[in-house]
């Protein structure tokens, strides 16, 4: 019986043994499964620690930086394809990009400023009619003042400036008479002056605003161009003089020789008045007066004068001068002459009478056809069918259409 006691402790010895040995491999178990978990655990909150760590940083770097702020807000440079920011700040709305445009020589284009002047430049005769600094044809249409001496209000900038924008006037007219009532050579020595002053603020007004501009010699009573020759020579020369540089300045040193005048006399005259400009302006055009009245184109067209940038004046009225004198027009221009139309009505020859539709049409037919320059006569109030402006109106710029006589109205309408 002692014995079996003896036997049965040791085996009850094992079994505690066994379970203590299970239950400390147990806890040895659980305890590495804990701390292998807590490992990954706290790895993965220390990386998101760091993650995190790192966008505070960036939201602080982006918060705590200074920012300049242009004056005007410019989009951002387009990375895809490497356009460079504008040079200057853009306006509202945006103006869009473009790319660089190759340029052709200045030459070979006008500098295009929106003015006659600007886009045309200095102009030249070739053949019958006027060129460009380009080579290009181009045409003069405009207005003339009535005489400076009786109605100079109308030398205004805001008058010129009118004409040129509403009613498409690229060239201006300055009559001033020689002979009449105050004119530059029966007046006095301060009406001479004040013709001068005029005769500056035309060409001045006219060069602000890219107009060109013609300096009228205006014989009319006096007939003969000779009889005050000496006072045009040294009129011509002191404006040539002090006009030479400006472009624009166009020299017509006899309006309309009459009386019997030949072509001979007149000739003669302006070859002398000719060699006078031509000292100091070697390319400024220069019109020359033709017999009875600047209508015997085709008596010049025979015996020119020697020299370039010369041209011959046609005046026209058209309830007057109809198929014949429009016929010497065409053999002067089919013999080769260079021919403006510096003065027209298109009334009577008297500057009154009833308005002729149907000749004037068929003049401006003509002139275009010949791309023939024009000047329309007058610029005034004057109670005659040829003045453009109502006899009752006493303003001397911004006119408006009904302000304007039937003459006025016409010359508009047709020049747009």
């Amino acid at each position: 019986m002692s014995g079996g006691k003896i036997s049965g402790k040791p085996v009850n010895i094992l079994k505690k043994t066994a379970v203590l040995v299970l239950i400390f491999i147990f806890i040895l178990t659980g305890c590495k499964s804990t701390i292998e978990s807590g490992g990954i655990e706290e790895k993965e909150t220390t990386t998101m620690t760091i993650t995190g760590q790192d966008t505070e940083k960036n939201n602080e770097k982006e918060t705590t930086e200074p920012v300049t702020t242009p004056a005007v807000q410019k989009p951002e440079p387009d990375i895809t394809t490497q356009k460079p920011e504008p040079s200057v700040p853009q306006t509202n709305p945006p103006v869009q990009q473009t790319e660089p445009v190759t340029e052709p020589p200045l030459q070979n284009q006008p500098q295009n400023n929106g003015t006659p002047f600007g886009s045309h430049g200095t102009l030249s005769v070739s053949g019958t009619r006027l060129t460009d600094q380009y080579g290009a044809g181009y045409t003069l249409r405009g207005i003339s003042t009535h005489g400076l001496s009786w109605f100079p209000d109308y030398v205004n900038y805001e008058m010129f400036k009118q004409m040129r924008d509403e009613w498409n006037v690229n060239v201006v007219r300055l009559a001033m008479y020689t002979a009449e009532y105050n004119g530059y050579c029966t007046g006095d020595r301060n009406n001479q002056e004040k013709l001068k002053r005029l005769i500056d603020d035309g060409v001045n007004y006219a060069s602000q605003l890219g107009l060109y501009v013609i300096i009228d010699w205006h014989i009319l009573s006096d007939s003969n161009p000779n009889m005050y020759k000496n006072e045009s020579m040294e009129f011509f020369r002191e404006i040539s003089a002090k006009y030479a540089g400006y472009g624009n300045v166009i020299y017509e040193i006899c309006n309309e020789p009459n009386g019997g005048t030949g072509w001979g006399e007149i000739k003669s005259y302006a070859q002398d008045v000719i060699n006078v400009i031509r000292s100091n302006d070697r390319k400024g055009i220069i019109i020359v007066g033709t017999p009875t009245w600047s209508q015997d184109v085709d008596i010049a067209a025979d015996d020119r004068i020697n020299g370039e940038n010369i041209m011959y004046a046609m005046h026209f009225y058209a309830d007057t001068h109809r198929d014949y004198i429009r016929d010497k027009l065409i053999n002067a221009l089919n013999k080769g002459l260079p021919v403006i139309v510096s003065e027209f009505g298109i009334c009577d020859a008297s500057g009154n009478g009833g308005i002729n539709y149907d000749e004037a049409s068929k003049w401006m037919s003509l002139l275009n056809q010949y791309s023939v320059s024009y000047i329309m006569w007058n610029l005034s109030n004057k109670s005659e069918t040829c003045a453009m402006v109502q006899s009752w109106c006493s303003k001397s710029a911004g006119f408006s259409y009904d302000e304007l006589s039937e003459a006025g109205k016409w010359f508009v309408n047709f020049n747009k």
